[in-house]
């Protein structure tokens, strides 16, 4: 049952997704929860249900397109703004390059390569080698003077290492808010990550998150929101080894990480 007539098409399915648990929606939570100004909390399927976010996952959408909007407007409006408009306002504030024609996957994917360009350009030529090397992408820096490009280039290659490389952005983002990084399930392959998002890198986009602030005090909640939602959206789509969890991408039968079967 709906517990609002809101609904976004770009947001809703992704939040309402089987796929998504109620420790995902958890960090959403969170996060919109660490403003004031949220209404979430008065809300009587709020009140019923908490912790049970996947009860509310409709209001929580809801409050994320609130948090993007003018409240002045959102009042006009009865609600938030689309929450394309959000997405596009959050690449227009860390300067991703996107077009409104663009499909939102492919926005969100600029924003999260813009933002890791600019956390890279903030480490040492070592720190960019190591990161490489844990990521499993050693050759990628053999100098170990690895440049901006060659991060993008590992991001949009797509796979494993550009799949935790989206981690480690989005947790920095998350960290930033709510002072606790993503919720790490118990297997081998994503624990693998933990020391690597705490690491430079991490600590660079957490940074970021601070600097993109004092533009404007909203993108302390709408930017970390939209990377999430991103890696959420991302996560949905993905193959996964069914022996490691390795994201793998489509065409291949066995994992190139572990040699397990794709599930």
């Amino acid at each position: 049952m709906s517990n609002t007539d809101i609904y976004d098409t770009d947001l809703n399915p992704v939040l309402d997704n089987d796929k998504t648990t109620n420790e995902d929606l958890r960090v959403l939570h969170d996060i919109v929860m660490s403003k004031l100004s949220e209404t979430l909390s008065i809300e009587g399927a709020y009140k019923r249900h908490y912790p049970n976010h996947k009860k509310y996952a409709d209001l929580i959408a809801k409050e994320v397109r609130d948090f993007g909007g003018n409240s002045i407007a959102n009042v006009f409006r009865g609600q938030g703004p689309p929450y394309i408009e959000i997405v596009c306002d959050v690449a227009k504030a860390v300067n991703a390059p996107f077009s409104r024609a663009d499909a939102i996957d492919q926005i969100e994917a600029s924003i999260l390569a813009t933002v890791l360009a600019k956390a890279v350009d903030r480490m040492s030529k070592e720190e960019k080698a190591d990161l490489l090397d844990q990521i499993g992408r050693p050759n990628w820096s053999a100098s170990k003077a690895a440049s901006v490009a060659t991060f993008q280039a590992v991001f949009n290659a797509g796979g494993f290492a550009s799949y935790k490389l989206m981690l480690i952005v989005v947790n920095g983002l998350v960290k930033g808010v709510i002072n606790r990084g993503l919720p790490f399930v118990a297997n081998a392959a994503l624990t693998r990550v933990m020391g690597v998002v705490a690491g430079p890198l991490g600590w660079a986009v957490t940074s970021l998150l601070a600097a993109f602030q004092f533009a404007s005090p909203s993108y302390k909640v709408t930017i970390p929101c939209v990377a999430y939602i991103a890696m959420l959206r991302k996560s949905h789509t993905t193959l996964r080894c069914s022996k490691c969890s390795a994201v793998v991408d489509g065409g291949f039968r066995f994992c190139p990480e572990c040699g397990g079967e794709i599930g």
